[in-house]
C-alpha cells in the first residue's frame, strides 16, 4: 500500500514525513509521464472550496485538478460576506453542512488553526488551502517539489528565505518540510518587525538544521541555491504606517541576480507586488501554477 494511502486530512506540513514527501513526488512524476491514465479517476466525486480570503491560482488549481481527473467542483470565493459565515454561523457548523454535500473540502481562512478546527468536526476530507500566517502546505510541497525538479536534489540544499517571515505562511510550511531533508541550511532575511517566530526556529533547532537570521539579502545571495522571496503582506498589518516603513525592503534586479550562484533559482508564491524588478521577469522569471 503506498504510503500517502494513509493521508487524510492536509493541515500543515509537520503531518509528512520524508517517505510520503517521496512517495507524492513519484505518483507526480507517473502523472506527468503518463496524464491520461488519471483521467477520469474522480468522476462522480465533488470538491467544495470554501474560501473565506481572496484567492486566484490557488483555488483555480485545486478547480482544475479536479476537472481533469474528472470530478466536480463548487464553492464561494469570499465565503466571510457570501455564506452563512455573514450571518454569524460558525466555521465548524460551516464545516458539518458542506461535508454532506461534497466528497472534499478546500479551506482557505485568514484565522490561524481553522483548518485543524474544520478537520475536527468534517466527515470528510480537509485540506488546508492556507490559514491566515499559520501554513499553505499545497504551496509547500509544490515548491519542495519544484526544488527537486531544478536542483535535482533536495539533500544539501541551502535556502534563503526572504521578506514577511512572520506572516508568510508558504515560508513556514516550506521550512518545515526542509526539515525532513539532510544537511539543509536556511537563512531567513527579514527586517525585525517581520522576523521568523520563535516557533519554527526551535523546529530547526530540534532537528539539527542550521539556520541564519540576517537583515542583509546582499550578503546572502551568494551561498545560496535557492531564493525564496516573499511579499510584504499588507492585509496582515493593523497600522498603515508600519506597512509604509517595510514595503519594498527588499528587492531583486538583474544587478542581485548576478551576486546568486549559475545554477541557483529564484522563486516566488505569488501574488508580487515589487520584490522583483520588470527585467529579471523578462529574463529569467517564469510562473508555476501554486497548488496541487
Amino acid at each position: 500500500m503506498a504510503v500517502t494511502a494513509k493521508l487524510r486530512h492536509v493541515i500543515e506540513s509537520q503531518q509528512f514525513s520524508r517517505a510520503v514527501l517521496e512517495d507524492l513526488f513519484a505518483r507526480t512524476e507517473e502523472i506527468k509521464r503518463e496524464p491520461h491514465h488519471f483521467i477520469g479517476r474522480l468522476a462522480g466525486q465533488v470538491m467544495a472550496a470554501l474560501f473565506y480570503e481572496p484567492s486566484t491560482r490557488t483555488r483555480f488549481s485545486f478547480e482544475a485538478a479536479m476537472l481533469r481527473l474528472g470530478g466536480q467542483t463548487m464553492g464561494t470565493d469570499n465565503a466571510r460576506e457570501f455564506s452563512s459565515a455573514a450571518k454569524g454561523e460558525t466555521l465548524e457548523d460551516s464545516i458539518r453542512i458542506v461535508s454532506g454535500y461534497a466528497d472534499v473540502i478546500v479551506l482557505r481562512h485568514s484565522e490561524e488553526g481553522a483548518a485543524r478546527r474544520a478537520a475536527a468536526v468534517s466527515s470528510v476530507p480537509i485540506i488546508n488551502a492556507g490559514d491566515g500566517p499559520g501554513q499553505h502546505p499545497t504551496q509547500a510541497l509544490l515548491d519542495l517539489y519544484t526544488i527537486r525538479d531544478e536542483l535535482g536534489r533536495i539533500d544539501g540544499v541551502r535556502v534563503a528565505m526572504v521578506g514577511d517571515l512572520a506572516n508568510g505562511r508558504t515560508v513556514r510550511s516550506l521550512t518545515y518540510l526542509l526539515s525532513k531533508f539532510k544537511e539543509i541550511k536556511v537563512w531567513f532575511v527579514a527586517p525585525p518587525q517581520v522576523a521568523m517566530r520563535p516557533d519554527l526556529k526551535a523546529h530547526l533547532d530540534e532537528h539539527q538544521v542550521p539556520w541564519i537570521e540576517t537583515q542583509d539579502l546582499e550578503s546572502v545571495l551568494p551561498d545560496v541555491d535557492v531564493v525564496y522571496m516573499t511579499r510584504i503582506q499588507k492585509e496582515r498589518f493593523t497600522d498603515p504606517e508600519a506597512f509604509n516603513a517595510l514595503k519594498g525592503v527588499y528587492r531583486i534586479d538583474t544587478e542581485a541576480m548576478g551576486r546568486m550562484r549559475k545554477y541557483a533559482i529564484l522563486m516566488h508564491p505569488l501574488p508580487r507586488v515589487d520584490e522583483i524588478s520588470p527585467e529579471v521577469e523578462r529574463s529569467w522569471f517564469r510562473y508555476e501554477p501554486t497548488a496541487w
